[in-house]
């Protein structure tokens, strides 16, 4: 396999995860005794620019299908996050009647139903059914497909260039990351914004946060990387933000290479932080996959001893991250027989390649677990307040290490 971006030949592992289904495969009840489809997990770094990326096996319209099950919607936190986003940005840019803005993977219209309410014209590209018909029912235009560089010239030729483009968490989940960057210049004005958000590939290593590898997840991004795949397709970083979302991210504003913005001091700082923290050198990709080991060996020996102790321990958050973490692990509904979920599409359906049943928070009212296991750590605070009903159990997460509160 070669470099999605700089085309060179990739030579080395940074984390091999065996096989699993795509993160998001959710199964039904009469499919669970049917085979199930696994492919590896294996992710690569390049030595010459990089870029850190998962070897090629699923294509992804098998994993962004009609029935894709993850609603943006589902969390407040995150519906928090991006109404201050948009009141920030609209503020920054001056957005007004006048303006356009463009969201990529749109999803269920968590983010652009604040321009609609703010009367701000706004086109969602959303290639998932359901989630683009949810955003639809709340007014927003949305076309149903991947963005590309030929949707973008498709838009731009029709004179739909925006003055800002948004890219929340998709960065990382495009196939061809230069074709999709190509598209983004395409499609902004002259004097346009784009801003994009993705998990800092530096926080992921930091705190071996392995369990936000998926399929879905094409690429880990550092900025020095983004950086360079931006101005491949003629677009400059200009400023960026460190967020706290996703266990830590950041927020990149890039501009056509044509505009007189300069870039902040953020720019180099962080990208220094990276190079002071080993992004540049080839140990520190190597030894990341004893770390994780460390990490799953230890969740393991947790619940087995809760087991034989008698106590319980139910799961929450039917995550693609906690897909990734129980399928290397190898737990099974022997250790961990349930998972409780607030969304409504994952709930009657079991986790791919483990098959623990998924159910309604309201399955926990009955039970008193001794423990409660949150696979979408980022979310913990939200979720102990979720369940804050239940007075004698302990939560637990297992990311960067076994924690219990």
């Amino acid at each position: 396999m070669k470099c999605r971006h700089c085309k060179k030949k990739l030579e080395y592992t940074f984390a091999d995860l065996g096989y699993a289904p795509p993160s998001n495969a959710y199964r039904r009840l009469e499919e669970i005794d049917q085979p199930e489809a696994t492919f590896p997990l294996v992710v690569k770094v390049c030595h010459h620019c990089w870029l850190v990326q998962t070897q090629d096996f699923v294509a992804a319209n098998e994993m962004f299908s009609p029935d894709y099950a993850y609603f943006s919607s589902v969390s407040s936190g995150w519906l928090k996050h991006a109404k201050s986003y948009v009141e920030m940005i609209t503020s920054k840019l001056n957005l007004g009647k006048d303006n356009f803005v463009i969201e990529v993977a749109s999803n269920d219209g968590y983010l652009l139903k604040n321009f609609v309410n703010l009367g701000i014209p706004c086109l969602g590209i959303e290639p998932t059914e359901e989630t683009a018909d949810k955003a639809r029912e709340l007014g927003i235009p949305v076309m149903k497909k991947f963005f590309t560089e030929d949707l973008a010239n498709s838009l731009s030729s029709e004179g739909k260039q925006a003055d800002l483009v948004i890219g929340n968490n998709v960065l990382a989940h495009v196939p061809d990351i230069n074709d999709f960057v190509k598209g983004l210049e395409h499609v902004l004005k002259e004097d346009g914004v784009v801003t994009m958000e993705f998990p800092h590939l530096l926080r992921l290593i930091e705190h071996c946060q392995f369990d936000t590898i998926y399929h879905e997840h094409f690429s880990y991004l550092s900025l020095s990387v983004v950086q360079r795949i931006f101005s491949h397709s003629g677009l400059k970083v200009f400023d960026v933000e460190e967020l706290t979302t996703h266990g830590g991210s950041l927020r990149v504003y890039a501009c056509k290479k044509s505009s007189p913005r300069n870039a902040s001091s953020n720019v180099n700082l962080i990208i220094q932080s990276e190079r002071d923290n080993g992004l540049q050198e080839l140990t520190t990709y190597l030894s990341f996959q004893r770390k994780i080991d460390n990490v799953t060996e230890g969740l393991v020996d947790f619940l087995c001893t809760q087991q034989k102790a008698g106590k319980t321990v139910i799961g929450y958050g039917a995550a693609a991250k906690g897909n990734t973490l129980l399928n290397y692990a190898d737990i099974k509904p022997d250790l961990l027989p349930a998972i409780c979920d607030a969304a409504p599409s994952k709930q009657r359906k079991y986790m791919p390649g483990s098959n623990i049943p998924i159910y309604s928070p309201r399955y926990l009212e009955d039970q008193s677990p001794d423990f409660i296991l949150i696979l979408p750590w980022n979310i913990k605070q939200e979720v102990k307040q979720q369940l804050s009903f239940l007075k004698n159990t302990a939560f637990v997460t297992a990311i960067s290490k076994l924690e219990i509160d």
